[in-house]
């Protein structure tokens, strides 16, 4: 091995490749599924919503109680304990003629774009980012005002480049000032898609929302409130009927995250062990090699009464070293890989100490399964037949 290096080292490379994958990918797997726990958290599990239900079974109720949720819901889930922010939404129900123009033009055929009816509390629940202008509020809401904030791509197709000049949309051929153009949502961003329009207006002009798509609450609480928000909303909203009120608390992170780690691992460590069967298979190539040139040394052991299995343990000593050195060295450089990961995108690095502990291990088991077939034909070998060669 110290005479010829530069094979040992091509040799150990598919070892190293295999351990450093295989170290790389279980820290890299259990760094990202503490970061997207981490976001988890931050996001969905700050998250419940309410389902308006009543009449789900009853058509007749359905077109009694067309909205159930009272015209204070966002103040009435506001009020609890933990919770940000709330605002109930719906899609309108505009029909097939109706369409979102720029101008009041004769004969224009207009944008299909969808129309959302919206509280205030729902444009703060969805943290929507304002480019330019400014949402509408409770006192637009109260008054039925007929003013809309659009995103940005729904703008430009409306050509909408600034506020300056108070342009308005058409919808269904009733004017609404835009007030807002937002260029960004934290949750809910298919609402950048649409035009958004007050709740108080959109009944005014539409009605309450459509029975096949009712009305919906997004609520928005503190890390940890999810659960206890969302088991006291359906009271606090409707205490006559708080059947109306379906709230749906966020998943367990656990189960996300076990889910999401199971998955990385199944599919990396495939890789990982295509490298380290790929690394075996150049021990044992370049072993079966090595046997060949030196059947002349082999037939001289023998000669001086050297065993087969003195043989077969030189050369599986051999392998076996090769295989360990590749397992440090592999273990070394993807301990690196997921340090330097984490720093460049500001994570923190997270490694389990036995994988860490196994990955050299790894590396010598591998080489000594890589190194048996050559040592046992190396064993075999007759010392007159090999003296002659």
């Amino acid at each position: 091995m110290l005479q010829r290096p530069a094979r040992s080292a091509l040799t150990g490379l598919g070892t190293v490749l295999g351990v450093g994958t295989f170290v790389a990918i279980l820290g890299l797997t259990a760094t990202a599924s503490s970061q997207i726990d981490s976001r988890f958290n931050a996001l969905t599990a700050t998250e419940v919503g309410v389902r308006d239900t009543a009449g789900g079974a009853d058509p007749q109720l359905a077109l009694q109680v067309p909205n159930a949720f009272p015209r204070d819901a966002d103040g009435r889930a506001g009020a609890l304990n933990g919770v940000v922010a709330a605002g109930v939404f719906w899609p309108v129900p505009l029909g097939e003629a109706a369409t979102v123009r720029s101008a009041p033009v004769a004969g224009e055929a207009g944008e299909r774009i969808p129309v959302v009816a919206a509280s205030p509390g729902m444009l703060r629940a969805a943290g929507l980012t304002l480019g330019s202008g400014r949402a509408y509020d409770s006192f637009h809401d109260g008054r039925a005002e007929q003013v809309a904030v659009v995103g940005r791509a729904v703008a430009a197709r409306l050509g909408i480049t600034t506020l300056e000049s108070r342009p308005a949309v058409f919808v269904g051929g009733h004017p609404f000032t835009v007030v807002g153009i937002a260029d960004g949502a934290e949750r809910k961003p298919d609402l950048l898609l649409s035009v958004m329009v007050p709740r108080g207006a959109a009944e005014r002009l539409w009605g309450p929302p459509d029975n096949a798509q009712r009305a919906r609450m997004l609520v928005v609480t503190q890390l940890g409130a999810a659960r206890q928000v969302a088991a006291e909303l359906p009271l606090a909203l409707r205490p006559d009927h708080p059947e109306w009120m379906a709230a749906e608390p966020p998943p367990d992170p656990r189960g996300l995250r076990s889910g999401v780690t199971s998955d990385l691992d199944q599919l990396f460590l495939l890789l990982a062990a295509i490298c380290l069967v790929i690394g075996a298979v150049g021990i044992a190539n370049t072993t079966l090699v090595a046997v060949l040139e030196r059947t002349g040394e082999i037939g001289l052991r023998r000669a001086l009464g050297a065993r087969g299995r003195h043989i077969t343990a030189q050369f599986l000593a051999e392998s076996a070293a090769q295989g360990a050195v590749g397992g440090l060295v592999g273990t070394t450089l993807g301990t690196l890989t997921v340090v330097g990961v984490s720093a460049l995108r500001d994570w923190t690095p997270v490694m389990s100490p036995p994988t860490v502990a196994a990955a050299p291990l790894i590396g010598l088991v591998t080489g000594i399964l890589a190194g048996l077939y050559p040592a046992w034909r190396a064993s075999r070998t007759q010392p007159a037949e090999a003296l002659r060669r």
